[in-house]
């Protein structure tokens, strides 16, 4: 069994879990074989679905199950962060992590020992699941110190909307510089919940930012209109201006900046290492948590098609999951585990690790690995489940850990032991 030092809300506090092979049934890897006995494993998953949909392919859901053998440790680095929402690396190896409710940003150090907040950022409206989101870094953040991020903002007349800004972070380390919209995913809406979004730059240097579609059966079917940024990825420069040539720029009444569509509340944006290809993560309703992998043009299919049910329990549109046009997800959920921010890890540190997915989730409070080949997920594991935090979002470090953020103000470290 996983062994555990107390005293886990103090600042600084280390927090050991040692999951060894001798403890643990030989798991799958990223080099296992598809046709080995790993792949033969029963499903993470053993509740019962909210629906009797059936998947479009094998292994498309519950997939077997994987066990990681390499031993390694989680270290509680901080404690007290105020609602973390997005974490990105620095180039020196120190974390900026965003406080959705504060509107703040935290510069924190690898160690935890170091730990500052930066202001001066536009006010956020930090209501339902409004406030300050995800944040990058510039690629060229060395030399120009530029710092993007999207939060919900207040329009004139009392909506609310999806907006991407960008400013310097000062040379002293505690404000925002110049802070500048660039970007706002309109049309404003009243709603306060799926919003989305993560940020991610290109080999270029522009943004892919993933959009929510505001959940509201009024609005979200905006997720299908090319004249909405709702519901949608979006390709823009760093000035906030459509990517040229994106794949609806010369489609009428199109918005030029829209990449791709049909998406519910993507909260997760990674590259895959092994393909150079954009995979996403979203939420579903009551199941039809998915991950796709994100191509030009291509439609995704909310509202049209799920693998997910109502709230209230009745069907979603004409309960449909497949339909021409419409791209099938890698993979999905039934019941929910609510993805929210997705990472590649693409170290040697843990070889078998490399060139799996790690997914923060909230609902199931656990980091969900997925064990992927040929684009197929062939296994799936579940850690940090007895922690029972709600995992908000996850990055590599560059001493080759994986840091991950919960809702509760945590950071933790995941490394080799």
């Amino acid at each position: 069994m996983a062994t555990y030092k107390k005293n886990l809300m103090a600042f600084g506090t280390t927090f050991i879990v040692i999951l060894s092979a001798c403890n643990h049934s030989t798991g799958t890897s990223a080099s296992a074989p598809a046709d080995s006995d790993t792949t033969k494993n029963a499903p993470v998953e053993t509740e019962a679905p909210n629906s009797d949909y059936k998947p479009a392919f094998a292994g498309q859901t519950r997939g077997p199950s994987a066990k990681t053998t390499t031993p390694f440790s989680v270290t509680l680095v901080n404690s007290v962060l105020k609602r973390p929402w997005g974490i990105a690396l620095l180039p020196d190896g120190r974390f900026l992590i965003s406080q959705k409710e504060e509107g703040t940003l935290r510069l924190v150090t690898a160690d935890g020992k170091s730990d500052k907040t930066i202001t001066g950022l536009p006010a956020v409206v930090a209501d339902g699941q409004g406030g300050l989101l995800d944040v990058i870094a510039d690629p060229d953040f060395a030399y120009n110190r530029v710092v993007f991020w999207d939060y919900s903002e207040r329009t004139a007349d009392g909506l609310l909307v999806l907006a991407v800004a960008k400013g310097k972070l000062s040379d002293d380390e505690t404000k925002i510089e110049n802070p500048t919209v660039i970007y706002r995913a309109t049309p404003a809406y009243k709603g306060s919940i799926q919003f989305g979004s993560r940020i991610v730059f290109d080999k270029e240097g522009n943004l892919f930012v993933s959009t929510g579609e505001r959940s509201d059966p009024e609005i979200r079917i905006q997720a299908q209109q090319l004249n909405s940024a709702l519901g949608k990825i979006v390709h823009i420069t760093k000035d906030g201006k459509p990517v040229p040539n994106g794949p609806f720029a010369h489609t009428s009444d199109a918005r030029p900046e829209v990449y791709a569509l049909g998406l519910r509340s993507p909260e997760g944006l990674a590259w895959n290492p092994t393909t150079g290809e954009l995979w996403e993560a979203e939420f579903g309703p009551r199941g039809g948590d998915e991950i796709n992998i994100i191509r030009p043009g291509k439609n995704y299919g909310w509202p049209v098609i799920t693998y997910g049910i109502e709230y209230s329990g009745k069907k979603v549109g004409d309960a449909i999951q497949v339909k021409g046009g419409m791209e099938q997800p890698i993979y999905y959920w039934d019941p929910v585990i609510a993805p929210s921010g997705i990472t590649f890890y693409d170290s040697d540190v843990i070889p078998e690790w490399k060139g799996n997915l790690f997914i923060a989730n909230l609902k199931t409070m656990h980091i969900d690995r997925l064990v992927i080949k040929d684009d197929k997920v062939v296994g799936e594991e579940r850690l940090l489940t007895d922690l029972h935090h709600r995992f908000r979002a996850i990055t590599q470090g560059k001493d080759g850990a994986l840091y991950t953020v919960t809702d509760e103000g945590q950071l933790y470290k995941i490394a080799k032991k």
